[in-house]
């Protein structure tokens, strides 16, 4: 049996050859930022299916209507959403059909699309809030002290801010 050579990578862009242009603990960081979101995602989606059957980006638009006072433009959802801009019309239209939202034409112009919590909505967003919000606590909150989640979320919001579009 011939074993295969070992590819050469030495040729790859960036980061992917000999740290540049990071340096160790910043590919370590990134790669560690990576996984954890993913894994916490991972989890969440599915403890929260699990336990509700309610999806994690149908509860998150849930929970950015109920943060914004009950509605939003369209846009502005699509804006704030853990999902894709073209993914938004598809999850609102079926949380519409499901009876949880609902969706008009924006009085000022007529040209927006205005997404509304409905009161079955309120209902299910309320039921499943805690068990949601348990499950952050546990899996992201209680694992970092507070000085911890201190640096963590200033340093987040510096990059929220450095790298936000427009």
């Amino acid at each position: 049996m011939q074993v295969p050579s070992k590819p050469n990578v030495s040729g790859l862009p960036g980061p992917l050859a000999a740290g540049e242009p990071l340096s160790a603990p910043g590919l370590e960081a990134w790669d560690s930022f990576l996984r954890a979101h993913a894994t916490l995602l991972r989890r969440l989606e599915v403890d929260l299916a699990q336990e509700t059957g309610l999806a994690l980006a149908d509860f998150d638009v849930l929970a950015q209507l109920a943060r914004a006072g009950g509605e939003l433009r369209m846009t502005d959802l699509a804006d704030r959403a853990l999902i894709s801009r073209s993914g938004m019309t598809r999850r609102v239209t079926r949380l519409v059909d499901e009876g949880l939202v609902r969706r008009a034409d924006a009085n000022e112009d007529g040209r927006g699309v205005v997404v509304s919590l409905t009161d079955a909505g309120v209902k299910r967003l309320s039921e499943t809030a805690p068990i949601h919000l348990r499950a952050v606590t546990e899996l992201f909150v209680s694992q970092l002290d507070g000085q911890e989640l201190t640096v963590l979320k200033n340093a987040l919001d510096k990059i929220s801010v450095d790298c936000a579009f427009g």
